[in-house]
């Protein structure tokens, strides 16, 4: 699962991939691998994670990953090949989230690509840009439709009448992740187009350090412009981050953060958001030879996170035994759990809990 970078240039985007290349600001210990130029595999933040290894002491600890990909700035006209429009386009849609970074600073050394500093315009130009593509997808696909709809094919009319209106809603400016259509349509109508617009989507207001605790107005613009699509919007001074990431000591960045008033570094909380917008979960295995974080999709069953660890595991299984992470912590191991009745038996239709700590049996 893949997380998308997007923005103009000169928004802060590689500044904001390569903070998260570094990645010292979030932990003591937290690496981070470059598969292409352009694409990181980064550790998710979670100190239920550093709970689980202070109790269990194990010889290793993985926490989950999630892969952030720095994508080319748009320019106008991407859509028609502008710049590295075919080559972004087709990044993007290679990955199953956006992050969409908007500049939200003035600095005179900086120059914007269009002149000012106006992130409620460079959304609209990335969002025309995207939905300009994804009605050209449509429209290649309407066209088969109408013609097996002539036939009387009932399935065929239904299709055109959901493309019809996601076709209303594109032509009106509005990306198709904000076009009410039924779960059932949605499913079998519009998502084996991958439309770009319909991917989540999670701003980034990369703003100057004074504006970075309580925002400034171009957040607020922003928030107020984004409202109507259910997404979530981060608030994130970037040049700043990467002065945090420059800091060798770890207790010198938490003092840094301490004196900015966060707790956190934004990169953490943006890795851990980028997660939760992929519809990502984590459960544990806690062990002497290893404590680790696996990935799986929010609704999982049990079988299928055993699946995770290897495919024998969720071909035959048999049972999950899980501790809620709460009665783990509270109780301190396994087998005091266990000895407190906290341990529960589950089969093929339990659907597993952010945080289950889990262990499989199974037989091939």
């Amino acid at each position: 699962m893949k997380a998308g970078i997007v923005g103009l240039p000169n928004v802060g985007k590689s500044t904001l991939f390569n903070c998260l290349s570094n990645a010292k600001a979030q932990s003591a210990n937290f690496p981070f691998c470059t598969i292409e130029p352009n694409i990181g595999v980064v550790n998710v933040p979670d100190v239920r994670l550093e709970k689980l290894e202070s109790l269990v002491n194990p010889e290793r600890v993985l926490p989950a990953t999630v892969e952030i990909v720095d994508i080319a700035g748009l320019v106008k006209g991407a859509s028609k090949g502008e710049g590295l429009g075919n080559q972004f386009l087709g990044n993007i849609r290679e990955t199953d989230a956006i992050i969409h970074v908007l500049r939200c600073f003035e600095n005179d050394n900086i120059v914007h690509v269009d002149g000012s500093v106006d992130p409620i315009r460079d959304k609209e130009t990335i969002d025309i840009e995207l939905q300009l593509k994804d009605l050209e997808t449509l429209e290649k696909k309407l066209d088969k439709i109408k013609r097996a709809a002539k036939t009387g094919n009932k399935e065929a009319q239904k299709e055109e009448a959901v493309l019809l209106k996601l076709k209303e809603g594109l032509e009106a400016g509005i990306s198709i992740r904000a076009i009410e259509v039924s779960e059932d349509d949605h499913e079998a109508f519009v998502k084996p187009l991958q439309f770009i617009t319909d991917k989540p989507v999670l701003y980034v207001c990369n703003v100057d350090e004074n504006s970075v605790v309580d925002g400034n107005e171009f957040v607020t613009k922003v928030k107020e412009v984004v409202a109507q699509e259910n997404a979530e919007v981060i608030v994130l001074a970037v040049a700043t981050e990467a002065d945090i990431t420059e800091l060798e000591d770890f207790e010198e960045r938490q003092m840094f953060l301490q004196d900015m008033g966060l707790e956190e570094a934004g990169a953490s909380v943006l890795i851990r958001a980028a997660y939760k917008l992929l519809n990502q979960q984590t459960y544990f295995t806690a062990g002497v030879k290893e404590v680790r974080a696996w990935t799986i999709p929010i609704g999982a069953t049990a079988p299928q996170a055993a699946g995770v660890i290897h495919t024998d595991f969720e071909k035959g299984f048999i049972r999950a035994e899980v501790i809620k992470y709460d009665d783990f912590v509270s109780y301190g191991s396994e087998a005091k759990a266990r000895e407190a009745g906290k341990l529960g038996v589950e089969g093929k239709t339990y659907v597993v809990n952010d945080g289950d700590v889990m262990h499989f049996l199974f037989n091939v």
